[in-house]
């Protein structure tokens, strides 16, 4: 190639990125809506095998996944207030518990009431902190409001008219690099639906087994640990470590450290048999990425553009990965 050529495409792609990076919240909006719409796709497709015309059903499929979401909530938020009240009793002992673990360990009372002072010192001051930048967080919250509405009015159009967007995107092109595109949309979109559904099928996978154990063990908030073991599988390799984690302080707090420890080896037993069983056989090449290089690129997308970014790491990455490999795989034109 042309070196000349080559800086030009370099600048062009700077200056994309660049006018993506200026309208982030936007772009991840068109970027959640389109993992919404690989969650909907399928079910709308099977409506329309039936018989029924888009309009009709794009309508039964977001009233239906507005009706899945709705119960879910009306589920989870009086098993948290309840779990969250359960906590609160418990968290006397769990500290007693503490108090007389650092004993045994040598350390004498003043000591522990020094350590005790300094960590109610430094949750005051974070309390503090946060109250501060409370208002300075206004304008991000609503950023976040508005990019959620977007994103779900996105998807709804996506679902009912995608493919008539996208083939009148192809359309602005020039002819000769029409095919090329439209390989590459079919190829990301779909590593893109069988990232997203593989995912979310593990990570139901995960929160029912973890959910039930915990239920089982007496845990308070039961339903939302299994719950955020869900949305922990969404982040790959961190997710899981850290929603264990908390089940297992969770545990801690309210049944001491036998029941911890159960926790812990339930959570190490079911992330095994994700890793080894059911990952491979769901994601097949959707997500068929070193753990270092999508840990790289989970720290690459908080640094972007936060919590969001870290979610929208893995799957971007396998997308660029597959747009690779399709390149490289594909067959080079025949010249007459």
């Amino acid at each position: 190639m042309n070196p000349w050529r080559l800086l030009g495409w370099i600048a062009l792609i700077a200056v994309i990125l660049y006018g993506v990076w200026f309208v982030r919240t936007v772009t991840i909006s068109v970027i959640i809506g389109v993992f919404i719409t690989a969650l909907l796709l399928p079910p709308f497709t099977w409506l329309r095998g039936k018989g029924l015309n888009r309009a009709l059903a794009t309508t039964v499929v977001c009233l239906a996944a507005l009706l899945v979401g709705g119960v879910f909530f009306w589920l989870l938020v009086p098993a948290t207030v309840d779990g969250l009240g359960q906590l609160r009793d418990s968290l006397g002992k769990a500290v007693g518990d503490l108090h007389n673990l650092a004993r045994s360990l040598g350390l004498d009372d003043q000591r522990l009431s020094q350590l005790s002072q300094q960590v109610q010192s430094y949750l005051a001051e974070q309390a503090r902190s946060i109250a501060t930048g409370a208002l300075a967080g206004v304008r991000t919250a609503g950023e976040i409001v508005i990019g959620a509405i977007l994103a779900l009015i996105l998807a709804i159009y996506f679902v009912h008219g995608g493919d008539r967007l996208f083939a009148w995107l192809i359309e602005l092109t020039p002819v000769r690099v029409r095919p090329h595109l439209r390989q590459a949309g079919d190829v990301a979109f779909g590593v893109v639906g069988r990232y997203i559904r593989g995912i979310a099928m593990v990570g139901l996978v995960d929160g029912f087994f973890i959910g039930l154990a915990l239920w089982i063990l007496g845990v308070p908030i039961a339903l939302p640990l299994a719950v955020l073991t869900f949305v922990g599988a969404f982040l790959p390799v961190v997710g899981a470590f850290l929603a264990g984690l908390f089940a297992a302080v969770v545990a801690f707090v309210a049944k001491g450290w036998l029941v911890a420890l159960i926790v812990i080896g339930v959570t190490i037993l079911v992330q095994q048999l994700e890793g080894h069983v059911l990952a491979p056989q769901i994601y097949g090449r959707a997500l068929d990425l070193p753990g270092a290089v999508i840990l790289l690129a989970i720290a690459v997308g908080s640094v972007v553009a936060g919590i969001t970014g870290a979610f929208l790491a893995a799957p971007v990455a396998s997308v660029i990965v597959a747009l690779i490999r399709n390149r490289e795989e594909a067959p080079a034109p025949v010249h007459a």
